[in-house]
């Protein structure tokens, strides 16, 4: 299977964010992650009346991913209409999986604006290897 391009990944998550149930805020997110075997899975925001239940297009598709079996992740691209960043939930949770996470951040017209790494949005981040499990 071909690795998609940055463009590719943009066009799924744009693609993605379609799905978006985003009532309240009226911020429209996509994502679509790319696992180390090639997979890709899309992910949208859903919220809640309540907001505490509200989860993030990023976490939706790592979650989509790691309910299938993928547990090792190369890139994300992030779609919103002013390419804004994921929150600090979704970037603890891609730490969790993928400190090395290449990251692209675009607008909902495909334009993509930042092309980053996890660290770099997270810098000294807290993962597993930090937890003495032995």
């Amino acid at each position: 299977m071909p690795i998609p391009s940055d463009q590719q990944l943009i066009d799924a998550a744009i693609a993605a964010s379609e799905h978006a149930y985003m009532p309240y805020s009226n911020y429209r997110v996509g994502a679509a992650l790319l696992t180390a075997d090639g997979a890709v899975y899309g992910g949208c925001n859903i919220e809640s009346v309540s907001f505490t239940p509200t989860v993030c297009a990023e976490r939706t598709a790592v979650f989509k991913a790691v309910s299938e079996g993928h547990r090792e992740f190369s890139a994300i691209a992030v779609v919103t209409r002013d390419a804004g960043s994921p929150c600090g939930v979704c970037r603890q949770m891609m730490y969790e999986f993928a400190p090395d996470l290449r990251v692209i951040l675009a607008d909902l017209d495909g334009k993509a604006h930042l092309v980053t790494t996890l660290r770099e949005l997270l810098p000294h981040g807290f993962g597993p290897m930090r937890l003495d499990t032995g």
